[in-house]
């Protein structure tokens, strides 16, 4: 795991891919995604395919290998014969007719890739463009596990939409904030209710392989004069089976978003995802039995979509016993506390709105957070922070189910790092490490100044204030003394400045 991006030459090779779809008529970025997350698909694929040959041929000397993957029958659409194949036509053909169905009917089974391909369809139509796409694909560096997680996520960075239902790419960096607020631990299990691309999960790994690497397992590399990072995880091996396939559930109701989450977190070395198809606030979503931990989670990490509320009976039952609403943001926070074990902590991100709507479902909730559950931090983002995507304003709350609120640290981030328009072109400017390290070192006795970016607010000032969350209503503003001269000089001034402009004006009529 790295502590940089893809550099000059895989950028380049990936911008290549991408230009080839938009020539080639595919021009929504999803769908170039979802497109080229197939073709990583069948790649990664013939490579397991490869690797469960080896193991079988040193178990069983001699004896031929019946295929896991590929059949006898199914060799022609290995990844490593279909690059061979020289024509364009005929490779098309293979992929839409044969491959893309032949990989749909592995989700039937036990299949790490299985769920990804469900309903899978070829959009490509043109053969040159799918020979080309195979060509430029084979060129990445998709089994070398230090890569080919940053260079997913170079290409995740091209949507500059949010998709239908309002979700949208979270910044790597304010994902970053948020992980290093919970600071997961290896055996413990954190949830996304809302993944989308998966950014949360992915930056739960990489945030757990800096933080669990010793100096002697940081791999340094070179790059165009520059030094970056590599680390291994190494002081994670008692944790690997439980990372693989415990440490990390996401949840989202849009297939290709799904899809897209899957590869994701493939990509970052989880190789069984828990990337599941469930609407997590409707009525289909089980409830969890008291003495089933199957689905209770330790961390839970988000930034669901904010649009549109739900029909009520729609709305699943348990999350309108103390919160009486159908907009998404409040149920979000409600599904959260449901989905935490005792002593769970969540950072989520949420519109302004919640901070101080004056509804009784708003008062509700932020009462249900400062009442019943331990409410830690309120960390304000500036409204250019998900530009191009949206300009709203939103903040970050941190809190642990059960336990008591004494005292919130409050946070106002003016800056990240990122111009605040459509642009997010880097800055000096930057709150994030101020505020991390203010929330490391926090003390509800020393951070009493309300002038200050960060300061805390005891509970009982909280409730007295309808429990509004908003920094604006805490904060104190100086204002400096401004001096003026007395009117009467300011007069006089004027009449001296008047009478210069009249003998300018005379000078000039006596020039012409």
């Amino acid at each position: 795991m790295h502590a940089r991006m893809i550099t000059g030459p895989l950028r380049s090779k990936i911008d290549k891919l991408w230009e080839e779809f938009w020539t080639g008529g595919i021009t929504n970025p999803l769908t170039v995604i979802e497109q080229v997350s197939y073709l990583m698909f069948a790649r990664l694929l013939d490579d397991s395919e490869t690797k469960e040959e080896k193991r079988f041929a040193r178990r069983n000397k001699g004896k031929p290998f019946p295929g896991k993957y590929f059949p006898k029958k199914a060799q022609h659409l290995r990844w490593k014969n279909l690059k061979h194949e020289g024509d364009a036509e005929r490779v098309l053909t293979i992929v839409r007719d044969e491959l893309f169905p032949h990989m749909r009917t592995l989700s039937a089974e036990e299949s790490t890739f299985g769920d990804l391909m469900k309903d899978a369809q070829l959009l490509i139509q043109r053969p040159s463009l799918v020979k080309s796409a195979i060509a430029k694909i084979d060129e990445l560096p998709l089994l070398q596990s230090d890569t080919k997680g940053d260079l997913y996520e170079y290409m995740l960075g091209k949507l500059t939409t949010a998709g239908i239902n309002g979700q949208f790419r979270t910044p790597r960096h304010i994902i970053r904030l948020l992980v290093e607020l919970a600071d997961p631990k290896p055996d413990e299990r954190v949830c996304d209710p809302a993944c989308g691309t998966a950014g949360f999960l992915v930056g739960t790994v990489d945030y757990l392989h800096e933080k669990y690497t010793s100096p002697e397992g940081i791999i340094e590399h070179e790059d165009n004069g520059q030094v970056y990072k590599t680390y291994t995880g190494d002081l994670l091996e008692p944790h690997r089976k439980h990372m693989a396939t415990q440490l990390l559930t996401g949840f989202d109701f849009d297939s290709t978003m799904l899809r897209i989450a899957a590869m994701n977190v493939l990509l970052h070395g989880i190789d069984t995802p828990r990337i599941l198809y469930q609407d997590t606030l409707s009525t289909s979503f089980p409830d969890r039995h008291p003495k089933d931990a199957s689905e209770s989670f330790d961390v839970v990490l988000a930034n669901p979509p904010f649009k549109g509320s739900l029909d009520h009976d729609d709305v699943h039952g348990s999350l309108t016993g103390k919160v009486k609403t159908k907009k998404t943001e409040l149920l979000f926070l409600v599904l959260t506390l449901r989905m935490l074990n005792l002593g769970g902590r969540a950072a989520i991100i949420v519109p302004d709105g919640v901070l101080f709507g004056t509804s009784k479902a708003h008062q509700a909730l932020r009462q249900l957070l400062v009442e019943e559950n331990q409410l830690e931090a309120v960390i304000s983002l500036p409204s250019g922070v998900f530009k191009p995507y949206a300009g709203v304003s939103t903040a970050i709350l941190y809190f642990t189910k059960g336990g008591k609120t004494k005292d919130v640290f409050f946070y106002e981030v003016t800056a990240d790092g990122f111009s605040l328009d459509d642009k997010r072109e880097k800055v000096e400017a930057n709150d994030l490490p101020d505020c991390l390290k203010r929330w490391r070192k926090r003390s509800p006795k020393k951070d009493k100044d309300r002038t200050s970016k960060g300061f805390f607010v005891g509970k009982k000032e909280i409730a007295e204030n309808k429990y509004d969350l908003s920094h604006n209503r805490y904060k104190e503003v100086t204002y400096e003394e401004s001096s003026f001269a007395p009117p009467k000089e300011i007069l006089e001034r004027l009449r001296q400045l008047e009478h210069e402009i009249q003998q300018d004006l005379d000078c000039l009529e006596g020039l012409l």
